[in-house]
């Protein structure tokens, strides 16, 4: 997987995100998307929460996340769970938040830039 790490901006916060070359798709972190859509204090918490929830409606949290190495708070690079855009939409679903439209609506935005941009690439090298 060739990847490249990048931060996301939505409503000013930061959203840690990975383009993966192979697979054409960006990867959210899910613990940051969870700490702005809930305001949560402990969004590893509510995140570790809303994974036993999902387990017990039947949801397998390893087949709506992944896991990649992303930059910590600390500069590391840390084990993180990650979401594409389509298991990102079925984790908001159940995340009780005014901010979950407006949130889809900028994921989006940012998939179809990144797709303008590869198709702007493609044709320059066609």
């Amino acid at each position: 997987m060739t990847k490249k790490n990048q931060i996301q901006l939505f409503d000013k916060n930061k959203i840690r995100t990975v383009w993966d070359n192979d697979t054409e798709e960006w990867y959210f972190s899910v613990i940051d998307v969870v700490e702005i859509l809930t305001d949560s204090p402990d969004a590893k918490r509510y995140w570790s929460v809303l994974k036993s929830r999902l387990k017990k409606e039947g949801v397998e949290p390893t087949t709506i996340c992944s896991t990649l190495k992303l930059p910590a708070a600390d500069g590391k690079m840390r084990m993180t769970d990650v979401a594409t855009c389509e298991q990102l939409f079925r984790i908001i679903q159940s995340l009780p938040s005014p901010k979950a439209e407006p949130f889809k609506q900028w994921m989006a935005e940012v998939a179809a830039t990144r797709i303008m941009r590869l198709q702007t690439k493609y044709n320059m090298i066609a």
